[in-house]
């Protein structure tokens, strides 16, 4: 296959971390190239990773869309490039959001038949296959019919990336009954109904807040505010959660004899709540892979993260989606 492109200035921990893990998965057998300064070498052990060279770097701070348009040889702009032009098969960067966006959406364009891209987000849940939340963040304000394209697009990654045979499908509401939420909600409701009838979509109505870490549905659609919002709430749950119980178990010595005793059970569970163990977040609708990354993401998140990039150009993702958008009821 294609190397896939790897941001090396992207994110809190670049490029150390950034190059690390892609120098990891290189010597696993994924063919990379970073897309860096032309002195990164400098600045890190590139080993002998290949390098396409921009002189600009996107900060985290800079407004997503100006950015891209304004810093043309920024690596961002250069990594979706190599993607358009055939020179990597995806692009993985855990630098600024909006304007990895921004450049995946200018640079590689959008698939046929899509209205709007959307950030395919993972959510663990405990026990069971993994929630795939969508839209998280690409679009604040959306439209009844993006919604259903929404549903069709994570419904084909989740099947792919976690071997989902017909993803149950909900849309995230303030209640279950058919009637319930705001006025988008009520318009989108019918439409997937309609899809459903028409294509292989399960969609299964209806679903709650509290049902996102729970085996209620395999995807869940929502717009990109309420979806970011539910996605940086759990965030923070989690993370407010898992501090807490580490403070309890050193409040004492005796809680933490028995904690470092339990310690082997609950190590799983913290590998499975870790964002990291995710890799990133795909957009889905551009014609090409994109994970977006963390932005504090370490050299284990990258691994995981090319891994993620690697399985979705194996799978074909892009296609796949390309396909569904032209079924009957979308033409």
């Amino acid at each position: 296959m294609l190397p896939i492109a790897v941001d090396a200035m992207g994110g809190d921990n670049a490029p150390g971390a950034i190059v690390a893990g892609a120098r990891v998965a290189a010597a696993a057998g994924t063919p990379i190239v970073l897309v860096g300064p032309a002195d990164l070498a400098d600045l890190v052990d590139i080993g002998d990773l290949p390098l396409i060279v921009a002189s600009e770097v996107i900060e985290m701070d800079d407004d997503g869309g100006k950015a891209v348009r304004r810093k043309k040889d920024s690596t961002l702009v250069r990594a979706a490039e190599a993607v358009r032009d055939g020179q990597a098969s995806a692009m993985v960067s855990a630098g600024n959001t909006g304007a990895t966006m921004a450049s995946a959406l200018l640079r590689m364009g959008r698939i046929k038949g899509v209205n709007r891209p959307a950030i395919a987000t993972i959510v663990p849940v405990p026990g069971g296959e993994p929630t795939v939340l969508l839209d998280a963040g690409a679009n604040a304000e959306v439209q009844a019919e993006w919604m259903v394209q929404f549903a069709q697009m994570g419904s084909i990654f989740s099947r792919h990336r976690f071997g989902v045979e017909s993803p149950k499908v909900g849309l995230l509401s303030i209640g279950e009954e058919p009637g319930k939420g705001d006025q988008l909600r009520k318009e989108t409701y019918p439409l997937l109904v309609q899809a459903a009838e028409s294509s292989d979509l399960n969609f299964i109505g209806n679903v709650e807040g509290r049902d996102v870490m729970t085996n209620a549905a395999d995807v869940i659609v929502a717009d990109g505010f309420t979806g970011n919002v539910m996605l940086k709430t759990l965030e923070g749950g989690l993370k407010a959660v898992i501090g807490a119980l580490l403070g309890a178990f050193g409040s004492s010595p005796e809680y933490k004899q028995h904690a470092d005793a339990l310690m082997p059970a609950l190590m799983p569970i913290y590998e499975m709540l870790d964002p990291e163990t995710y890799g990133g977040a795909m957009l889905l609708g551009v014609d090409g892979v994109c994970v977006i990354s963390h932005g504090s993401s370490s050299e284990r998140a990258i691994v995981n993260a090319i891994n993620v990039a690697r399985e979705m150009v194996e799978a074909n993702v892009v296609g796949e989606i390309a396909a569904a958008m032209h079924l009957p009821e979308n033409t």
